[in-house]
């Protein structure tokens, strides 16, 4: 079968690859979409525990071999250990992750375990189905922050976890929203989505901000402009430097919370929300012009927001 493939570093290939056989309590799941992570950008561009040759494709969707539309949860924990029993699959000591620690969803086909399979609701298209789980991430984030109704909100990165930051604020009683990026383009969509400001740089005071970018200078940014007591969220993986001022953290009682995937709970109520979406900040591509479009957003490019590969 034909997959996309991360053959080193700053590289992907389309090639033709062996097909997967599915294991014990694995099943076959015929790729329709499968989405590009910010986090396989960067895994490509500086590598790390994504260790070539791979298939990456964690965000996918697809039809098992009798026909059934499916999303799949891509976090495989262990479910044995005290964290899994306390809910907290996705930082399981033991998790791994689809199209990270196996092959994943870049392809024609994937092999995933059952249990991982979530029913695509009737009437719930494809588009909404490929960013599921981007915005189980956002549902998860929120859910952590416990911000209160009306409450003051900034979000730095228009990407796709902060555009599905904004619109989960949104819905889950937000007052005021602010999105920040260095791209025009991208707070042109945010503020079509609803953003009440969209701003190369958080300039107010805010309740919660969420760091959907991840950088030393956004993880300052994002405290720097948190109200005495707030909380700052941070989503984004781009740089492990922590790059903000202790000092601060504690004279202002300030919270930092990090927030990694979701909870079982969060991708079931993603599903349930994204089909309400504005989705049109959302392109499709082929599979096979899968190198071109990631190769092209690895190198810096802003648009497309985000993009879907479908076989």
């Amino acid at each position: 079968m034909r997959a996309l493939v991360f053959t080193g570093p700053g590289a992907v290939e389309m090639r033709d690859v062996p097909e997967p056989e599915p294991g014990p309590g694995e099943v076959l799941v015929h790729v329709v979409t499968s989405g590009i992570c910010g986090s396989e950008l960067h895994g490509v561009k500086t590598p790390g525990f994504r260790v070539p040759p791979l298939v990456m494709g964690h965000e996918f969707a697809g039809r098992t071999e009798d026909g059934r539309p499916v999303i799949v949860n891509p976090i495989l924990s262990c479910g044995r250990c005290d964290l899994c029993a306390l809910g907290l699959r996705n930082v399981c000591r033991q998790r791994r992750i689809v199209g990270v620690h196996t092959p994943g969803a870049f392809a024609e086909r994937v092999a995933v375990p059952a249990d991982a399979l979530i029913p695509l609701p009737e009437g719930l298209g494809w588009t909404a189905a490929g960013i599921a789980e981007p915005a189980a991430n956002a549902v998860h984030a929120w859910a952590l922050a416990g911000a209160p109704a009306g409450a003051q909100v900034g979000v730095i990165g228009a990407g796709a976890i902060g555009l599905a930051c904004l619109q989960v604020a949104r819905s889950g009683g937000a007052g005021r929203i602010e999105i920040a990026d260095r791209s025009e383009d991208r707070r042109a969509i945010a503020s079509r989505l609803g953003a009440d400001a969209a701003v190369p740089e958080l300039t107010g005071e805010y309740d919660v901000v969420f760091d959907a970018v991840g950088a030393a200078a956004t993880h300052e940014q994002s405290l720097a402009r948190l109200r005495p007591g707030g909380i700052a969220v941070w989503l984004g993986l781009a740089d492990s430097a922590a790059g903000f001022d202790a000092a601060d953290l504690v004279r202002g009682e300030k919270r930092v919370l990090g927030s990694f995937a979701y909870r079982d709970a969060d991708f079931a109520a993603a599903v349930d929300m994204v089909g309400g979406w504005d989705l049109s900040w959302v392109d499709t591509f082929p599979l096979a012009e899968g190198a071109e479009i990631f190769t092209t957003l690895m190198n810096g490019h802003t648009t497309p927001v985000k993009a879907l590969l479908t076989p």
